[in-house]
């Protein structure tokens, strides 16, 4: 059995999971990491995980998305 870690624990995060922990759809996410300049995102091939310690990052910094 696979141990279940708790998102805020996890140091990358599906979209699904960034999503839920952040509040924000995960098409607006995709939106996001689509820009080559979007620091929090980590490509392992096609699949997107987001870097959730920048992610917060970048949510404090912004005023709007």
């Amino acid at each position: 059995m696979k141990p279940e870690v708790p998102i805020w624990e996890k140091s990358n995060l599906t979209l699904e999971e960034a999503a839920a922990y952040s509040g924000i759809g995960t098409g607006k996410l995709r939106q996001i990491t689509d820009d080559e300049n979007c620091k929090f995102v980590l490509w392992n091939g096609s699949k997107r995980l987001i870097k959730r310690r920048l992610l917060d990052e970048y949510l404090a910094k912004s005023y709007s998305i």
